[in-house]
């Protein structure tokens, strides 16, 4: 839908594994476009200049390089990785490829956003100590789903892809595989990653300064209260520390009954996605893509404040159409910064430990065990191609 937005942009083709899913969404575009069940098939046909990538994560980079290397832009979706080696190595191919990649960051985007941002810049909240960024959803159970046949239609080993070989379940298939180590990364790399870009460019804003790899994270979180098949925690609190940046970094999931942050942005009962960057003039409140709010002293009392989307979509093509990888306002090593963010937090959550990253090689110091969980032996022929 939002390319059909986009008066400049043709969609020629739409590609699923799943032939329900393709046959359905077949109805929404024009009926000359093409229906692929293999994505090969997309990168071989001549007259598709750029893809959208909206797979399980667990896909994302690995379409996005073999995209890059047959010649295609890319509009690829949050996370820009399953994992951080695959996500460098996908920032590497756009770069030698030199390929327009947008992320699906699309607050970068934001008009309001973008003003916000000046607003950091320019000292509005004084000194930032805190920028944090929140996702507090209703996530029901997920229960519990036995192995089974694939359903008709579905090319099961191709929706696999580069993850482990194992049988099929419903509950690690549409949407609930967000919840399973092999192809998701829970709701900090659902949602979280919108958040924590956020976070990352308001006080890149502040401090005049690139935030690229943290040298410490430390991460506690769990999955807490339902016996179900869910892997991934469903309440994780992480902090992420930056070289010469005095403030604190926080990133927060919680996935049920759960107080709101401030009351004058985020309402009872409603789900808290956002951030809120906390000063020593004041606090920025911004929910989730298009609005933020400005509140002043310790009496919080009103200041700026706007809501104002923009077009991420049309951004993408206009840069597709001017061979502009530059021009993007979400470009891949920003969305490479971010995803790292939330696979950091999940392998400290994983292994129970605080993580030392060295930021010139993104590893963890000493740790073979949290290394292990940076990267992945990939399933044949599903593999991150060498990009030299």
């Amino acid at each position: 839908k939002g390319f059909q937005s986009v008066k400049q942009a043709q969609i020629v083709g739409l590609c699923d594994v799943d032939q329900n899913v393709l046959k359905k969404q077949a109805s929404k575009v024009d009926e000359s476009a093409k229906l692929y069940g293999d994505f090969r098939e997309v990168l071989d046909d001549k007259d598709v200049d750029a893809v959208s990538i909206a797979t399980p994560n667990h896909w994302h980079s690995v379409m996005g390089i073999w995209a890059c290397q047959a010649n295609k832009d890319v509009y690829v979706e949050k996370p820009l990785s399953h994992n951080i080696y695959e996500g460098r190595k996908l920032v590497e191919a756009a770069r030698k490829y030199n390929r327009v990649v947008q992320h699906g960051t699309q607050s970068r985007s934001s008009s309001a956003l973008q003003e916000a941002m000046e607003h950091l810049k320019n000292g509005a909240i004084g000194e930032i100590y805190s920028a944090k960024g929140t996702c507090y959803k209703w996530r029901r159970s997920i229960g519990h789903k036995p192995d089974a046949s694939a359903p008709e239609g579905v090319d099961y080993n191709r929706w696999l892809g580069p993850a482990p070989e194992r049988p099929f379940s419903e509950n690690r298939f549409h949407y609930n595989w967000h919840w399973h180590w092999d192809y998701g990364n829970g709701d900090i790399g659902n949602q979280g990653v919108h958040e924590m870009d956020i976070a990352r460019w308001g006080l890149e804003a502040f401090y005049g300064q690139k935030l690229e790899h943290p040298y410490r994270v430390q991460a506690e979180g769990d999955h807490f209260m339902f016996e179900d098949d869910q892997e991934t925690p469903n309440r994780l609190v992480s902090t992420f520390r930056f070289p010469n940046v005095k403030a604190m970094f926080v990133f927060e999931v919680r996935h049920w009954i759960s107080n709101v942050e401030l009351p004058p942005l985020f309402k009872d009962g409603e789900n808290v996605v956002g951030n809120l960057f906390m000063g020593s003039e004041g606090i920025m409140m911004i929910r989730w893509y298009d609005h933020y709010e400005i509140y002043l002293g310790q009496k919080l009392q009103p200041g700026p404040k706007r809501v104002g989307g923009g077009n991420h979509y049309q951004n993408f093509i206009d840069n597709v159409r001017a061979q502009n990888p530059q021009g993007v306002t979400a470009p891949p090593i920003e969305g490479h910064y971010s995803s790292a963010l939330s696979h950091y937090a999940l392998t400290g959550a994983r292994v129970n430990r605080v993580l030392e990253i060295d930021t010139d090689t993104m590893q963890v110091k000493n740790d073979d065990e949290a290394n292990s969980h940076l990267t992945r032996v990939y399933r044949e022929p599903f593999v991150v191609p060498e990009v030299v």
